[in-house]
């Protein structure tokens, strides 16, 4: 039987995985379009283009995964064997993406860049749709998934600090940058590993998960798209996971650029995520007062504030104002982190009200192929902006392409968040709803079972 309590064993047993899950995230919209430009060569618009398409990419393989996921039976269960099987390709596939390959030909970087990021993604997808997909299993309790969800994204924290504060140093470390990448790719691989097997061997899924839908693959996924909720909830992450990509990617570029010191990018990021995980807790025991979408809703604006008064003013005064509002930036984030995480799972009790039928990996396929366009949609608008404005790499940057970095820190992630913000509005799923629609599941249950 399900439990709607969990032990702290079990909290942390699954929370574990997305410390690698976010270690990816964070290293591809920190680390990846820099890594392209800089190392590897490419020009910033392609570079760009290649990861929009690689995210193209997973919209064949994210839909898919988390349908075949749905229709799986083994003896571990439906999801597990999926993040068994996936984590070695996921090893072996970071290697390949941060190993230079030393073409001369921008044509030939790019086919490199497309094919090695394409099967990166796709290793990324065969592990996270299944291990999210977990998340409405492990418990049905509302407040429960706020700290389930407390507790994997603190773990997320711990993944994004060490794919912001040691990617550099990293690199830093070793005789020559292509090196140091290549580390990068070995010593982040083999954690993302690591800790999805972790998950795998801690977590046990239910008899009740073991129902298998009936319907076929587009009719899921029409049926997805038919749930209001989960649709304005998608809706709202992608473009704040726009908003957050945009921040990431650039901070680089503002802190050498802009204050003429690389080395303080890391500093930066540590303190902005440093703050966010201690506001975590916070941001979970604040929704139970106050509800998650308002608590939500607060940190898309803290966020959003902090970055345009960094856009507007930090080059005015100088690094210590703009770590300030580092920390500024952490208190949102330490506010958005975990609270969308837990309301999808609502969205998905409503979809098995409405079906009778759990299909929760074909809802995390499509949430999970939502949070890749975002990522893919801010990196290719980096890219794109970059490029227009004049960018060249490892030069004093024109008026102009400074601004474009500017710009894309301050009015540009903002326009994402308050994009967010809008559709957020309309999210209907509050704790009242929420009990209505398990009282009318448990009537739905005990007139199948008559």
């Amino acid at each position: 039987m399900q439990q709607d309590k969990l032990t702290l064993k079990q909290k942390m047993g699954f929370g574990v995985c997305d410390l690698g899950g976010n270690l990816f995230f964070t290293v591809i919209g920190f680390v990846l379009l820099n890594y392209l430009t800089d190392s590897v060569g490419i020009s910033a618009g392609l570079a760009g283009t290649i990861v929009m398409i690689g995210k193209l990419w997973d919209a064949i393989t994210d839909p898919l995964t988390g349908y075949i996921s749905d229709k799986t039976r083994t003896r571990w269960g439906r999801r597990r064997p999926f993040i068994l099987f996936g984590s070695i390709p996921l090893f072996l596939s970071m290697i390949i993406m941060f190993t230079n390959p030393h073409l001369s030909s921008q044509i030939g970087l790019f086919i490199w860049g497309v094919l090695t990021f394409c099967l990166l993604c796709t290793a990324y997808t065969l592990v996270n749709i299944p291990y999210n997909s977990l998340t409405p299993e492990m418990t049905k309790d509302f407040h429960e998934r706020t700290s389930l969800n407390g507790y994997r994204f603190s773990f997320a924290v711990i993944g994004t600090l060490l794919g912001a504060g040691a990617a550099l140093p990293i690199v830093n470390a070793f005789s020559s940058r292509d090196l140091g990448y290549t580390m990068i790719g070995v010593i982040f691989g083999f954690l993302m590993m690591a800790t999805a097997l972790i998950t795998f061997f801690s977590v046990r899924e239910t008899e009740a998960a073991a129902v298998a839908p009936t319907v076929g693959f587009f009719r899921t996924y029409l049926r997805v798209f038919r749930n209001r909720p989960f649709v304005l909830i998608l809706l709202t992450y992608t473009a704040h996971l726009s908003a957050i990509t945009i921040v990431s990617g650039i901070a680089i570029y503002y802190f050498k650029y802009i204050h003429h010191d690389e080395s303080k990018t890391t500093l930066a990021m540590v303190t902005l995520l440093g703050v966010a995980m201690l506001f975590i807790p916070v941001s979970v025991k604040l929704s139970r007062t106050f509800g998650k979408k308002p608590v939500y809703a607060s940190g898309l604006v803290i966020f959003s504030i902090a970055m345009m008064l960094l856009s507007f003013l930090g080059h005015l005064y100088g690094l210590t104002f703009s770590l300030l509002m580092m920390v500024l930036a952490g208190v949102g984030a330490g506010f958005i982190y975990a609270l969308p995480w837990a309301m999808v799972p609502d969205a998905v009790e409503y979809d098995y009200l409405l079906t009778g039928e759990r299909t929760e990996g074909a809802f995390y396929g499509i949430w999970t192929f939502g949070t890749k366009i975002g990522q893919a949609l801010a990196l290719g608008i980096t890219g794109a902006i970059l490029s227009l404005t004049g960018y060249i790499p490892d030069v004093v940057q024109t008026e102009t392409a400074a601004l474009g970095i500017r710009m894309l820190l301050g009015p540009i992630s903002t326009v994402f968040f308050m994009l967010a913000l809008l559709v957020l509005y309309f999210y209907p799923i509050n704790e009242t709803r929420y009990v209505e629609i398990m009282a009318d599941i448990r009537q739905m249950e005990d007139r199948k079972a008559a």
